[in-house]
């Protein structure tokens, strides 16, 4: 059997699952954490994960806590890290913090923060 492709980068995408958004409202949410994170993650960082392919692995928790538990592993670790604060506009009230985006970072690096998680 041949082995796939090797990515050492990835960006992680950590949604709530608590909110019980729409499929549509979670992949939104998922998508502004990808943009917000890559935009705050170093220039070289980015340029090695786009050459790679853009891995993305998206990933869900059961609430708010976790996700400011998990931004601060992250920015400990010197990986870029923002959190989706939702306008309020149709699922959610205002404020709502849904997802946090991880990265692009070493894959290695971002297992060590989020290996235990579940695949949403």
């Amino acid at each position: 059997m041949e082995k796939g492709p090797v990515f050492e980068w990835k960006q992680c995408l950590v949604v709530r699952s608590d909110l019980r958004m729409s499929c549509g409202k979670m992949c939104a949410q998922a998508a502004h954490a990808s943009i917000l994170a890559c935009g705050r993650s170093k220039a070289a960082s980015r340029r090695r994960w786009c050459a790679e392919g853009q891995k993305k692995v998206v990933l869900k928790v059961a609430g708010e806590k976790i996700l400011f538990e998990l931004k601060t592993l992250a920015e400990v670790a010197g990986i870029a890290a923002a959190l989706v604060q939702d306008a309020g506009m149709t699922e959610v009230p205002p404020g709502t913090i849904t997802a946090l985006g991880l990265g692009p970072a070493k894959s290695e690096d971002l297992d060590k923060i989020t290996g235990d998680l579940a695949l949403l």
